[in-house]
């Protein structure tokens, strides 16, 4: 099939090149200037190892990305959506959505922004356990396909598939939406756990709650209770709070140790999904009267200027109940 993918960075790039191997024909998308360095060198400096294939089009055109395309993959940052998305033509095609995170500004779900504002009738989201990294190095990974239509779903897993990548579907593309972008923020806070030299104890704990929290909110919103028992509920969770890989993880440590949150977003140099996320996750906790304390503290240890020290103290001092 033809593919179109929109974003051409650390994770449209492993993306693309997985596609590649599976013999699609790949046009990928991306800003002017980028694009004029990426078809000199066919790297990415988050991704020193990967060579981009001399097969995949790479392209600034709009009309040129769209007119090939039978199925457009959205890889961007979410903050970068509104301004990119409307330039393209969706009618008719399968869109798929790689962007785990929330539209600020109307703070909706990623793919409602795509069906409303950019007019997309066939949406899915591709979400899961997934490190850029360990795509390409061709490391088993498996990760889930959802969208509301089966059939969308089970042609986004025919295309993805290989013996290095599984992809499950599900029709539950609430869950696996809110999954993806909600275990950004209770990464921030893992991260901050770890910089601040707590242990295993305390990393399962914000786990364990974290995901309480997240499927509280996934139910009140309308999604499955049990798809956050599975890749794009737990599954992502942990890896994302885990790993040095996370860049949610790794801005929580700094934020721990003392950095502000301007030198720690400077210092990254790429989007930290979590950071935007915690401010439109606690907008929907109280629209949906949902408690989301784990939630709650992140945003004010990023906008308030309250230690990740303090913010632990508190959580650990709310009033007891049941489990």
């Amino acid at each position: 099939m033809k593919i179109t993918i929109i974003g051409f960075g650390s994770w449209g790039i492993p993306l693309g090149i997985l596609l590649e191997k599976n013999g699609c024909d790949v046009t990928a998308w991306d800003n002017e200037n980028y694009v004029r360095e990426l078809q000199k060198t066919r790297r990415n400096n988050y991704l020193p190892d990967a060579v981009v294939p001399s097969s995949i089009r790479i392209t600034s055109d709009v009309a040129e990305a769209s007119e090939v395309a039978e199925i457009f993959l959205i890889a961007l940052a979410s903050r970068e959506i509104t301004n990119v998305a409307p330039l393209f033509n969706f009618s008719g095609r399968i869109v798929v959505s790689a962007s785990k995170g929330l539209e600020e500004t109307r703070q909706i779900r990623i793919s409602e922004y795509l069906r409303e504002v950019c007019g997309a009738s066939k949406v899915a989201v591709l979400t899961g356990p997934t490190h850029a990294e360990e795509v390409l190095r061709g490391i088993p990974t498996a990760i889930v396909a959802a969208s509301e239509d089966e059939k969308t779903a089970e042609t986004v897993q025919k295309i993805f598939s290989s013996e290095k990548f599984r992809v499950y579907t599900s029709t539950d593309v609430v869950g696996a939406e809110l999954g993806g972008a909600l275990k950004n923020v209770i990464a921030l806070a893992a991260g901050a756990s770890d910089g601040l030299g707590f242990g295993d104890n305390t990393k399962a704990a914000l786990i364990t709650r974290g995901i309480a929290e997240i499927t509280r909110l996934g139910v009140a919103m309308g999604a499955k209770e049990q798809t956050f028992a599975g890749l794009s509920g737990i599954g992502d969770l942990i890896v994302t709070c885990t790993s040095n890989y996370s860049r949610n993880w790794r801005a929580g440590n700094s934020l721990a140790k003392g950095n502000s949150l301007e030198h720690v977003l400077r210092e990254i140099g790429a989007a930290v999904e979590g950071v935007s996320t915690a401010k439109t996750a606690l907008q929907f906790a109280r629209a949906h009267k949902t408690e989301m304390p784990i939630v709650e503290e992140i945003n004010h240890v990023l906008f308030d200027g309250k230690s990740p020290k303090n913010a632990v103290i508190d959580l650990m001092r709310r009033e007891l109940k049941e489990e």
